[in-house]
């Protein structure tokens, strides 16, 4: 009996022996592998939320702008830690036993757990305080890291989406270069390179960025992303029918009543209208609008490109919360708008409810909420809800 239980104490401890050198690579990475996407996202994004906090602070933006701003910023966090977070990429792939992949999992899963998502970790109160050097040196390094693995393609992918979130788009088209074949399976990745690749051709979606996103839309017909891109490639080319066959069928898949559904409604309208196209009933009443064309002044019209995107605002008079907010990729002038209650920041705040309401223009190259300096704008007007032919002059750039 004794000498079983010595051979079991035995084998169990080369058993816990072969385990630690095998699971080594996971439980101990190297410090550049833990840094992982999740993080680097968060750490980007905390730096754009401390950057709108302060501006808020000290008053150079209204507190209106700055909720619109926050909730955007949170959106677009979101939608760039979609992607699993993968703290193996700085690591070349091994084969493992199948018995790994079980701890493999429950490791990931208490990693998450453990850090959270992403918009907490970007939120809450800095622990370790989060520089632009700190987070421009995190990527840097994982550059580096990936130039000595050249073949690590998820790695690529993970590189690109780093630099894409920096900004920094013709080093993330090379990285989705270096990513070879990878991407070639996933339709988010597609559209993302292919909205990447259209930056830097200036919005432009001809040649390489259209065939990734016709491929996405082969793959997986209701991916989101790519519905918008190939409806923003068709608006872009005056197709305006294509644009809202795309849109329309984005639409479908939204909830109703958000932020996301009343911006695509708004698109949509935009795109019926500029293509002469017969509106869609809505399925319940949306009261009384506002309607008619915006205009750019001819000194301004070689600032202004296709990938711009236009918000038309409109706010309860002496108040600054949106009341309604159409925002739509810039076409050609003049372009026809409609504001009603399917555009309403509030739905319990209809824009019909409103005897009136200020309306402004403001054209965006980032396409942010927040208002920044070289915006091209109108001036504010009050017009009676329920007006029709409604003209909207964009004629100032904002200092």
């Amino acid at each position: 009996m004794n000498s079983v239980a010595s051979f079991l104490i035995s084998a169990f401890l080369l058993l816990v022996l072969v385990l630690v050198l095998l699971l080594r690579p996971f439980i101990f990475p190297a410090k550049i592998s833990a840094t992982s996407r999740r993080q680097m996202n968060a750490a980007i994004y905390k730096e754009e939320l401390d950057k709108l906090a302060a501006e808020h602070k000290t008053g150079l933006i209204t507190s209106s702008d700055y909720e619109i701003a926050h909730v955007e910023m949170r959106q677009r966090l979101f939608q760039n830690t979609v992607i699993e977070d993968d703290r193996e990429v700085a690591g070349s792939a091994k084969k493992t036993a199948t018995g790994l992949s079980v701890f493999i999992v429950l490791f990931s899963s208490a990693l998450y757990f453990a850090l959270g998502d992403a918009v907490r970790i970007a939120e809450r109160g800095p622990e370790n305080p989060v520089t632009q050097e700190g987070v421009e040196k995190m990527v840097a390094e994982f550059a580096v890291k990936m130039e000595k693995d050249p073949t690590n393609l998820k790695g690529w992918v993970m590189l690109a989406q780093s630099y894409r979130i920096l900004g920094r788009t013709q080093a993330a088209a090379k990285a989705y270069e270096r990513a070879g074949d990878f991407i070639d399976a996933d339709p988010r990745l597609l559209a993302d390179y292919a909205d990447v690749l259209a930056a830097n051709a200036n919005g432009s979606f001809v040649g390489k960025p259209l065939q990734l996103i016709n491929k996405a839309l082969k793959l997986d017909p209701n991916n989101l992303i790519a519905l918008w891109l190939s409806g923003t490639a068709s608006y872009s080319a005056g197709n305006y029918k294509a644009a809202v066959q795309a849109w329309e069928k984005l639409a479908q898949q939204l909830p109703p009543n958000t932020d996301e559904a009343r911006a695509i409604q708004g698109s949509i309208a935009e795109a019926r209208s500029k293509g002469g196209l017969v509106p869609l009933k809505p399925s319940v009443a949306l009261g009384k609008e506002i309607s008619g064309v915006v205009e750019l002044s001819p000194e301004l019209k070689a600032t202004s490109k296709p990938s711009d995107t236009m918000m038309i605002i409109a706010r309860k008079p002496g108040e600054r919360m949106p009341v309604a907010v159409l925002k739509a990729p810039v076409g050609s002038f003049p372009m026809n708008f409609a504001l009603n209650d399917a555009l309403a920041m509030n739905p319990s705040a209809p824009l019909s409810q409103l005897s009136e309401a200020s309306i402004e223009v403001r054209i965006s190259k980032t396409g942010m909420a927040k208002p920044e300096a070289g915006d091209l704008i109108s001036s504010v007007q009050n017009i009676k809800v329920g007006a029709n032919n409604v003209r909207l002059l964009v004629d100032q750039v904002r200092q």
